[in-house]
Protein backbone atom coordinates (compact mmCIF):
# COMPACT_ATOMS: atom_id res chain seq x y z
CA UNK A 1 0.00 0.00 0.00
CA UNK A 2 1.33 3.47 -1.11
CA UNK A 3 1.99 5.96 1.38
CA UNK A 4 -0.94 8.60 1.23
CA UNK A 5 -0.51 11.09 4.12
CA UNK A 6 2.47 12.63 5.61
CA UNK A 7 2.96 14.49 8.87
CA UNK A 8 5.71 17.01 9.23
CA UNK A 9 6.80 17.06 12.42
CA UNK A 10 9.22 18.92 14.76
CA UNK A 11 11.43 17.28 17.55
CA UNK A 12 10.51 18.36 21.33
CA UNK A 13 12.53 18.27 24.51
CA UNK A 14 10.31 19.78 27.19
CA UNK A 15 8.36 16.51 28.11
CA UNK A 16 5.79 17.08 30.99
CA UNK A 17 2.20 18.30 31.57
CA UNK A 18 3.21 21.75 31.44
CA UNK A 19 5.03 21.49 28.03
CA UNK A 20 2.11 19.37 26.78
CA UNK A 21 -0.17 22.30 27.44
CA UNK A 22 2.39 25.32 26.10
CA UNK A 23 2.25 22.71 22.95
CA UNK A 24 -1.46 22.89 22.82
CA UNK A 25 -1.83 26.31 23.06
CA UNK A 26 0.34 26.92 20.30
CA UNK A 27 -1.92 25.04 18.15
CA UNK A 28 0.95 21.80 18.38
CA UNK A 29 -0.24 18.36 19.22
CA UNK A 30 2.65 16.09 21.98
CA UNK A 31 3.49 13.25 20.07
CA UNK A 32 5.79 10.08 20.18
CA UNK A 33 7.20 8.11 17.81
CA UNK A 34 8.37 4.73 19.20
CA UNK A 35 9.45 0.75 17.93
CA UNK A 36 11.23 -0.39 14.69
CA UNK A 37 14.51 -1.28 17.50
CA UNK A 38 15.15 2.27 17.98
CA UNK A 39 14.97 4.72 21.09
CA UNK A 40 11.24 6.58 21.29
CA UNK A 41 11.40 10.07 19.95
CA UNK A 42 9.29 12.93 21.38
CA UNK A 43 7.41 15.17 18.48
CA UNK A 44 5.03 17.62 17.79
CA UNK A 45 2.68 18.28 14.91
CA UNK A 46 0.82 21.16 13.48
CA UNK A 47 -3.12 20.26 14.91
CA UNK A 48 -4.84 21.90 12.43
CA UNK A 49 -3.08 19.77 9.71
CA UNK A 50 -3.26 16.83 11.85
CA UNK A 51 -7.25 17.45 12.27
CA UNK A 52 -7.86 17.49 8.54
CA UNK A 53 -6.02 14.50 7.81
CA UNK A 54 -7.96 12.68 10.47
CA UNK A 55 -11.23 13.24 8.80
CA UNK A 56 -10.25 10.52 6.32
CA UNK A 57 -10.99 7.46 7.28
CA UNK A 58 -8.13 5.88 5.41
CA UNK A 59 -5.71 8.02 7.95
CA UNK A 60 -6.32 5.27 10.87
CA UNK A 61 -5.12 2.34 8.41
CA UNK A 62 -2.30 3.80 5.81
CA UNK A 63 0.99 3.66 5.78
CA UNK A 64 2.04 6.96 7.28
CA UNK A 65 5.16 9.23 7.28
CA UNK A 66 6.44 11.13 9.13
CA UNK A 67 8.82 13.63 8.38
CA UNK A 68 11.78 15.41 10.63
CA UNK A 69 13.65 17.97 8.60
CA UNK A 70 14.97 16.46 5.55
CA UNK A 71 14.65 12.64 7.04
CA UNK A 72 11.33 10.61 6.93
CA UNK A 73 10.11 7.87 8.54
CA UNK A 74 7.26 5.33 7.50
CA UNK A 75 4.75 4.54 10.59
CA UNK A 76 0.83 3.98 11.57
CA UNK A 77 -1.07 5.47 14.31
CA UNK A 78 -1.82 3.83 17.18
CA UNK A 79 -3.25 5.73 19.47
CA UNK A 80 -4.90 8.73 19.58
CA UNK A 81 -6.26 10.92 22.72
CA UNK A 82 -8.73 13.44 21.88
CA UNK A 83 -10.21 16.56 24.10
CA UNK A 84 -13.63 14.94 25.72
CA UNK A 85 -15.91 18.12 25.21
CA UNK A 86 -13.24 19.80 22.21
CA UNK A 87 -12.92 18.96 18.57
CA UNK A 88 -9.11 19.10 19.85
CA UNK A 89 -6.32 16.40 19.68
CA UNK A 90 -4.25 15.91 23.02
CA UNK A 91 -1.37 13.77 21.83
CA UNK A 92 -0.80 10.73 19.23
CA UNK A 93 0.92 7.38 19.40
CA UNK A 94 3.16 6.51 15.92
CA UNK A 95 4.91 3.20 16.08
CA UNK A 96 7.73 2.76 13.24
CA UNK A 97 7.53 0.49 10.37
CA UNK A 98 9.93 -1.80 8.98
CA UNK A 99 9.39 -3.23 5.39
CA UNK A 100 10.38 -7.13 6.50
CA UNK A 101 8.84 -6.84 10.06
CA UNK A 102 4.67 -7.16 10.09
CA UNK A 103 2.32 -5.04 12.10
CA UNK A 104 -1.00 -5.36 13.23
CA UNK A 105 -3.62 -2.54 12.62
CA UNK A 106 -6.98 -2.23 12.98
CA UNK A 107 -9.21 -1.92 9.42
CA UNK A 108 -12.54 -0.88 8.61
CA UNK A 109 -15.18 -2.81 7.26
CA UNK A 110 -16.86 -1.75 4.16
CA UNK A 111 -20.37 -3.94 3.94
CA UNK A 112 -21.64 -3.86 0.22
CA UNK A 113 -25.10 -4.11 -1.23
CA UNK A 114 -26.49 -3.73 2.26
CA UNK A 115 -29.26 -2.34 0.79
CA UNK A 116 -30.79 -5.47 -1.38
CA UNK A 117 -29.44 -7.47 1.10
CA UNK A 118 -31.84 -10.94 1.02
CA UNK A 119 -33.00 -11.21 4.46
CA UNK A 120 -33.77 -7.33 4.93
CA UNK A 121 -35.39 -6.59 1.44
CA UNK A 122 -36.92 -10.11 1.18
CA UNK A 123 -37.37 -11.18 4.39
CA UNK A 124 -38.18 -8.30 6.57
CA UNK A 125 -35.13 -8.31 8.50
CA UNK A 126 -32.58 -5.72 9.87
CA UNK A 127 -29.09 -5.54 9.34
CA UNK A 128 -26.97 -5.29 12.10
CA UNK A 129 -22.81 -4.04 12.10
CA UNK A 130 -21.80 -6.17 14.84
CA UNK A 131 -17.99 -4.73 14.18
CA UNK A 132 -16.85 -2.09 12.24
CA UNK A 133 -13.33 -2.75 12.10
CA UNK A 134 -10.90 -5.87 12.75
CA UNK A 135 -7.38 -5.95 13.23
CA UNK A 136 -5.20 -7.77 10.84
CA UNK A 137 -1.77 -8.28 10.93
CA UNK A 138 0.38 -8.09 7.66
CA UNK A 139 3.20 -6.54 6.26
CA UNK A 140 3.19 -3.05 5.74
CA UNK A 141 3.02 -3.47 1.95
CA UNK A 142 0.04 -5.88 2.24
CA UNK A 143 -1.93 -3.16 4.50
CA UNK A 144 -5.47 -2.53 2.80
CA UNK A 145 -7.50 0.42 3.38
CA UNK A 146 -10.48 -1.72 4.28
CA UNK A 147 -11.69 -4.96 3.95
CA UNK A 148 -14.97 -5.38 1.55
CA UNK A 149 -17.96 -7.62 2.95
CA UNK A 150 -20.46 -8.27 0.35
CA UNK A 151 -23.98 -9.65 2.51
CA UNK A 152 -26.63 -9.36 -0.67
CA UNK A 153 -27.11 -13.49 -0.11
CA UNK A 154 -27.25 -12.48 3.29
CA UNK A 155 -30.69 -13.99 4.76
CA UNK A 156 -32.61 -13.35 7.88
CA UNK A 157 -31.40 -14.69 10.80
CA UNK A 158 -28.10 -15.61 9.49
CA UNK A 159 -24.56 -14.20 10.00
CA UNK A 160 -21.20 -14.06 8.67
CA UNK A 161 -18.41 -14.60 10.86
CA UNK A 162 -14.70 -13.28 10.93
CA UNK A 163 -13.26 -16.46 9.75
CA UNK A 164 -15.68 -16.21 6.58
CA UNK A 165 -13.83 -11.96 5.65
CA UNK A 166 -12.42 -12.06 2.26
CA UNK A 167 -8.98 -11.25 3.25
CA UNK A 168 -6.18 -9.86 0.58
CA UNK A 169 -2.89 -11.53 -0.06
CA UNK A 170 -0.82 -11.62 3.01
CA UNK A 171 -3.39 -10.75 5.47
CA UNK A 172 -4.34 -12.55 8.57
CA UNK A 173 -6.33 -11.90 11.54
CA UNK A 174 -4.18 -12.91 14.98
CA UNK A 175 -7.38 -13.35 16.95
CA UNK A 176 -8.45 -16.43 14.49
CA UNK A 177 -5.19 -17.72 15.85
CA UNK A 178 -5.87 -18.35 19.47
CA UNK A 179 -9.09 -20.88 18.52
CA UNK A 180 -12.45 -21.11 16.67
CA UNK A 181 -14.02 -20.28 20.55
CA UNK A 182 -12.49 -16.18 19.54
CA UNK A 183 -14.09 -16.30 15.92
CA UNK A 184 -16.91 -13.36 16.30
CA UNK A 185 -20.15 -12.49 14.11
CA UNK A 186 -18.92 -9.37 11.78
CA UNK A 187 -22.85 -8.43 10.49
CA UNK A 188 -26.13 -10.45 11.04
CA UNK A 189 -29.22 -9.68 9.94
CA UNK A 190 -32.61 -10.63 12.05
CA UNK A 191 -35.94 -9.53 12.63
CA UNK A 192 -37.10 -6.92 15.12
CA UNK A 193 -38.94 -8.34 17.48
CA UNK A 194 -41.96 -6.00 18.76
CA UNK A 195 -41.68 -5.45 23.31
CA UNK A 196 -44.80 -5.02 25.00
CA UNK A 197 -44.22 -2.59 27.82
CA UNK A 198 -46.41 -3.55 31.14
CA UNK A 199 -47.73 -1.28 32.76
CA UNK A 200 -46.15 -0.78 36.51
CA UNK A 201 -47.55 -2.41 39.52
CA UNK A 202 -50.90 0.20 40.78
CA UNK A 203 -50.95 1.88 37.16
CA UNK A 204 -53.82 -0.83 36.16
CA UNK A 205 -55.69 0.22 39.14
CA UNK A 206 -54.99 4.22 38.38
CA UNK A 207 -56.20 3.89 34.94
CA UNK A 208 -59.50 1.92 35.43
CA UNK A 209 -60.41 4.47 38.34
CA UNK A 210 -59.51 7.03 35.74
CA UNK A 211 -61.60 5.16 33.05
CA UNK A 212 -64.61 5.45 35.64
CA UNK A 213 -64.40 8.47 36.94
CA UNK A 214 -65.12 9.64 32.70
CA UNK A 215 -68.07 7.04 32.27
CA UNK A 216 -71.52 8.65 33.09
CA UNK A 217 -73.87 6.64 36.14
CA UNK A 218 -77.17 5.81 35.46
CA UNK A 219 -77.86 8.52 38.66
CA UNK A 220 -75.73 11.29 36.64
CA UNK A 221 -77.75 11.07 33.45
CA UNK A 222 -80.67 11.19 35.37
CA UNK A 223 -79.65 14.39 37.05
CA UNK A 224 -78.40 15.70 33.55
CA UNK A 225 -82.28 14.80 32.15
CA UNK A 226 -84.07 16.26 35.13
CA UNK A 227 -81.98 19.43 34.87
CA UNK A 228 -83.21 20.07 31.01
Amino acid sequence: MSNQFELLAEDRSDNGKGASRRLRRAGKVPAILYGGGRDSRALSLHHETLLHQMSSEAFYSSILTVTVGDKSQPCVLKDVQRHPAKSQVMHVDLQRVLEDVEIRVRVPVHFINEEIAHGAKQEGGVVSHLMNEVEVSCLPKHLPEYIELDIAELKLDESIMMSQLSLPEGVSIPELAQGEERDQPVVAIHRIKAVVIEPEEGEEAEEAEAEADEVPTVKDEEQTEDQT
